[in-house]
């Protein structure tokens, strides 16, 4: 016999990760082999266990699972990321991909999709809520006049993209942080990074700056 595929669960609420578990549990094809409901906890998991998938919280308490995703893929290569959330903004599936996870389920649709993400993940298959993906194929056709290669003004990268408009809308470092999962740290690099590329320092010329590029009316 086949067997099972490997699973790590992540999650800060211990009721969802006991119904993911009776979920998973449900079908021999999956194994839960632990649990984890912090960021530093499913890192130090994730590198004693290696298993084949880890179903991932986008939004855990304490460091951002967004920013963990790069150093999960760089140590343990072989554990495929599936995001698991209530995030339906296109946005945070975009982030999710290119940081380096496979699959992207939602929530709220979990029952129907994560089997289907878990196992296509553990093949090297990749999965997204097809609401999702049809707006973000929808949202890269409205962005085709970026050009080919996504260009951004002055090469920002789509995550300084999106914490400059926050900029430019007046929230804080602290409600950027909690908007966007992040540290409030990690919020004050990619801030940094925007000035070193745009050569805008303060907050009205930053603001200017969106505005003239088209990033906020």
């Amino acid at each position: 016999m086949t067997e099972p595929i490997t699973v790590v669960l992540a999650d800060d609420h211990r009721v969802v990760r006991t119904g993911l578990r009776m979920l998973l549990a449900s079908d021999p094809r999956f194994e839960v082999v632990a649990e984890s409901g912090d960021v530093a906890a499913t890192l130090d998991t994730a590198r004693r266990l290696r298993p084949q998938v880890l179903v991932l919280d986008l939004n855990m308490g304490g460091e951002s699972s967004l920013d963990a995703i790069p150093r999960l893929r760089a140590e343990v290569p072989g554990t495929q990321i599936v995001i698991l959330t209530m995030q339906e903004n296109p946005a945070f599936a975009r982030a999710a991909l290119r940081a380096g996870a496979v699959g992207y389920v939602l929530k709220d649709a979990a029952d129907s999709e994560l089997m289907r993400a878990v196992e296509l993940a553990a093949a090297g298959r990749s999965y997204l809520n097809p609401a999702l993906d049809a707006r973000l194929a929808s949202d890269g056709d409205d962005r085709s006049a970026e050009g080919e290669d996504g260009a951004r003004p002055d090469n920002l990268s789509p995550r300084e993209i999106e914490v400059l408009e926050l900029i430019a809308l007046g929230h804080t470092n602290v409600e950027i942080a909690s908007t966007l999962f992040l540290s409030v740290r990690t919020v004050e690099t990619h801030r940094s990074h925007i000035q070193q590329k745009t050569g805008v320092t303060s907050r009205a010329a930053l603001v200017a700056y969106a505005r003239d590029h088209g990033l906020v009316d």
